[in-house]
């Protein structure tokens, strides 16, 4: 079967982008007044300004049809309808399923999955409202005030994120903790703010065998027990986000209190479900909801926009444009609100596991880029730290600056002060990264700060910007927990368009197993007292010096 990229659009794409190259986009907002007009698509009161990019109506008719060549909106279909798109686990790809808002059944196997989603939510809302409210007690009868979440992947960035982001909606008598490295700085440094008789445990892992979450899951059992002395108080402190009844019932933990989630969700898309407890029970089971419906809101609009109006898609065909025309390899995540600090590092998982992949459904190897390096920092902390290779760098990297037009939190003068500043840095960043600075203007510029003869000439250059950087700014009034919801569906289906275009399977993760079967065959040898001959000279060279020091 020929890739995609051997299709005459993707040869019409080639072209097209030697014929665009020359012109900047200095040049193109100047030619068209009505450049934003033409490129921004509006939904509720998300907004997304894709005017920024090198594009032309040319380009968006051309990547149109390679989105219909690639049949994207077919895929999308098959997806919703619950068909096994995951091949190679043989698996639905249902995530959208946990935020579904009506009353049409959906079907994975000849059966509709709504009840059983349904009926964890209801499970979800009661726990959480037990434990919220202070029914919910410890081995020693007092109220729960802090929760660990010990996951990992998954299990851990999405609700981590979620949690961050709307710490305004948040309890004001339960603080959450995220433990998932298993180096033991990450749980022991939880453990030290928490108190054994008022701290819950939430372990996730689908199968309770995760080396990582166990090992944590284990020690802080260890933990509650050396205060506790009694197994039968596991019960009071831990609940299980699981599949395992039968494990989950050895570690001491009350299957009552066991949450199911299904093979059809997906670790990386999995806060939506029982997978978002630790949410659930900071925010309130209502502030979840408004999660999932802002999700479910992106989940209609995805599926009923047509591919010129629908965001995600232009999000996905402009990263398309970026990766496989101008070879732009990397993407930043650039959100200027503290709240959504986590918001890169989430979506590094999202994305880079999702289409981090050189073979593509048919089993062949793929010929060009697929999914881009994400990195990122918030706001103006990103601007004082790595702005300046985005402003001059050799290296282009295309970004999304995502923003709130109001702001939780009222400091500084009129109470707005510090959200107009950096409103201000929002809006100026992209315009400095599309406009440059030309030789003419840095002269100017210089020869105001009195600057004289040879000082001048050997300035102009360091103060020259060639601009011509791409970015796209997303917008929305206030970061709730239905706008989170959308954002989050959002950079979903924006992964998955790609993915598709590409024709490789967005939902495995074969690489992240690989390394992890390699590690069981090295860690008993760490406990071996003679030198280890078993891998190549530099594993071998490096577990026996390690060996020296345990």
């Amino acid at each position: 079967m020929s890739q995609i990229n051997q299709s005459p659009i993707w040869q019409a794409l080639n072209q097209h982008k030697k014929d665009i190259e020359p012109i900047s986009l200095r040049e193109m907002f100047k030619s068209d007044a009505t450049r934003f007009d033409q490129f921004h698509i509006q939904f509720n009161d998300l907004l997304l300004d894709y005017s920024k990019h090198l594009i032309s109506k040319e380009t968006i008719n051309l990547l149109v049809k390679l989105a219909k060549e690639a049949d994207i909106e077919g895929w999308r279909d098959r997806m919703f309808k619950g068909e096994k798109i995951n091949s190679t686990e043989h698996r639905a790809v249902l995530h959208t399923a946990l935020r579904n808002q009506n009353e049409t059944p959906i079907m994975s196997d000849g059966e509709d999955v709504m009840p059983k989603v349904k009926n964890v939510l209801k499970k979800m809302r009661r726990f959480s409202e037990d434990v919220r409210s202070g029914q919910w007690k410890g081995f020693t009868g007092k109220a729960i005030t802090s929760v660990i979440n010990i996951g990992i992947g998954g299990s851990d960035l999405g609700p981590a994120m979620v949690c961050q982001a709307l710490k305004p909606y948040g309890s004001k008598t339960i603080t959450p903790y995220f433990v998932s490295n298993v180096d033991g700085a990450d749980l022991s440094q939880a453990l030290e703010k928490c108190d054994p008789e008022t701290t819950l445990f939430i372990i996730a892992s689908k199968t309770f065998t995760t080396q990582e979450t166990m090992t944590n899951a284990y020690s802080a059992r260890d933990w509650l027990l050396k205060a506790a002395k009694d197994n039968q108080h596991i019960k009071k402190h831990f609940v299980a986000l699981s599949t395992n009844q039968h494990v989950v019932s050895q570690f001491g933990i009350d299957t009552e209190n066991m949450f199911e989630f299904w093979d059809w969700v997906g670790g990386r898309y999995s806060l939506w479900s029982a997978i978002g407890l630790s949410i659930a029970l900071y925010i309130g089971m209502d502030s979840f909801e408004e999660l999932l419906k802002g999700g479910f809101e992106m989940d209609e609009h995805f599926k009923t926009a047509p591919i010129q109006q629908n965001i995600p898609m232009m999000m996905g065909l402009l990263g398309i444009w970026n990766i496989n025309f101008f070879n732009f390899s990397t993407h930043a995540i650039l959100a200027y609100d503290q709240g959504l600090s986590k918001l890169a590092p989430y979506l590094q998982q999202a994305d880079m596991e999702s289409n981090g992949k050189f073979i593509n459904r048919d089993g062949e190897h793929i010929d060009f880029h697929t999914g881009p390096v994400l990195w990122g920092e918030v706001g103006t902390n990103g601007q004082h730290a790595f702005y300046q290779l985005l402003h001059q760098g050799t290296e282009i990297a295309p970004a999304d600056f995502i923003m709130p037009i109001e702001s939780h939190y009222k400091i500084g003068k009129d109470g707005d002060e510090h959200h107009k500043i950096l409103l201000s840095n929002f809006i100026a960043q992209t315009q400095s990264l599309m406009l440059g600075k030309t030789y003419d203007e840095a002269r100017t510029e210089i020869e105001k700060q009195g600057f004289e003869g040879e000082d001048i000439e050997s300035f102009i250059p360091q103060k020259t910007f060639e601009g011509n950087r791409p970015t796209s700014s997303i917008l929305f009034q206030k970061l709730t927990p239905k706008t989170l919801g959308q954002l989050i569906a959002m950079y979903e289906h924006k992964i998955f368009t790609q993915g598709i275009i590409w024709n490789i399977n967005s939902f495995d993760q074969w690489g992240v197993e690989y390394g992890k079967q390699i590690a069981k065959q090295v860690l008993p040898k760490l406990s071996e007292k003679t030198p280890t001959h078993d891998f190549d000279s530099s594993t071998n060279g490096l577990i026996n010096y390690i060996k020296k020091y345990l």
